[in-house]
């Protein structure tokens, strides 16, 4: 229909007149409410970022000490995060006197990385921090 029906009949349904495909011939445009087109983009764009921060950090903290059993169930729940897309920061905690024994830490973190090696990549090397020891992983 021509240009002047068009704007009738959106006028006459008290709704908006939209190009939707310029470069078309003929040009294609539709009648919708304007202000609840704009609305439902924008929702559709607050939705899609709520979905996109699946990647956030999660934290996985390891004190000197830790057991083999402690261990593994630690390690099972990095392996859960990294499957679900986040990165994970591994931070080893030292406690009063360990501060002097500081290559415990890092061989801890190469035995917790020789464990890891098949799920995930090292993402940032060991940074000491005050007293702690971190180290960020993601999925391969």
């Amino acid at each position: 229909m021509s240009l002047q029906e068009a704007l009738k009949k959106a006028e006459d349904m008290n709704l908006d007149l939209v190009e939707i495909s310029p470069g078309a011939k003929p040009p294609v445009a539709k009648i919708i409410d304007w202000g609840k087109y704009q609305y439902q983009k924008m929702k559709d764009q607050q939705k899609n970022r709520r979905q996109a921060k699946s990647g956030d950090l999660k934290q996985m903290r390891f004190g000197l000490k830790i057991g083999a059993g402690d261990l593994e169930v630690k390690l099972k729940k990095i392996r859960k995060f990294l499957e679900n897309g986040h990165k994970v920061r591994i931070q080893v905690v030292y406690k009063g006197r360990e501060m002097a024994h500081k290559e415990i830490g890092y061989e801890l973190i190469d035995k917790v990385m020789d464990q890891l090696s098949d799920d995930a990549i090292l993402e940032q090397k060991p940074q000491m921090a005050g007293r702690n020891l971190s180290v960020v992983i993601r999925s391969k």
